[in-house]
């Protein structure tokens, strides 16, 4: 079932400002940026189960510093999400404390399976996956709303648009994977390419801007 909005689910309780409580639950979700983790975990680190799981859904702070600032904890998973988990189509790479046993890996997984994909990576890459899959959507996404909007204009129905920016982009994807081509030849089965003009500067944006974060993520 795809995301709900919370409303739909009274059963669930929300607080404001009430850390220790939230952390003293079996699974806890660590979802805050990488600057206020410390103080975070410093507040939360007495009211963390012994038996619990914490896990963090941030870059940058690996799973030994976090066990740092809890004391030794062990009970650590990291993830990198990924926006489409609001569809059940995430792809969500985890990496675990080497402490955490098969067993209790393959509950968390089947958890986090309910959103989409999430292979178990090496740590070290989780940086990596926040640059090119967690936010791989926000390089695409206003593109895709630009072309629905000059579909409109042109004269498309909403339902045309969804149905032919879908397809395409799933053709796009699995010809860049599937068809062995060279990604010369692949750009080169359409002639006309109306936006070669901007390439370079477009090409140039992501190697300064992501280069970038991924330095700053991994300092």
């Amino acid at each position: 079932m795809p995301f709900t909005h919370p409303v739909h689910f009274p059963q669930i309780d929300t607080v404001s400002n009430e850390n220790q409580e939230a952390a003293s639950q079996d699974i806890v979700f660590l979802a805050v940026h990488p600057p206020v983790i410390g103080g975070i975990l410093a507040d939360i680190r007495s009211a963390l189960r012994t038996s619990g799981i914490l896990v963090s859904l941030a870059p940058k702070l690996s799973i030994g510093k976090i066990s740092e600032y809890l004391g030794g904890f062990s009970g650590i998973v990291r993830m990198i999400p990924n926006a489409p988990s609001i569809v059940n189509e995430g792809y969500n790479p985890v990496a675990f404390h080497p402490a955490l046993t098969g067993t209790d890996k393959e509950s968390l997984l089947a958890l986090f399976r309910v959103f989409g994909d999430c292979p178990e990576v090496n740590e070290e890459k989780l940086e990596s996956y926040a640059i090119i899959t967690a936010m791989g959507p926000t390089y695409l996404w206003f593109q895709l709303y630009e072309l629905q909007k000059l579909g409109r204009r042109f004269g498309l129905t909403d339902e045309e648009l969804h149905d032919g920016i879908a397809k395409m982009i799933a053709g796009a994807v699995k010809t860049f994977f599937d068809t062995g081509l060279s990604a010369e030849a692949v750009m080169d089965l359409i002639p006309v390419k109306p936006l070669a003009g901007e390439e370079e500067n477009i090409l140039n944006a992501y190697r300064s801007n992501l280069t970038a974060l991924y330095q700053k993520m991994k300092s």
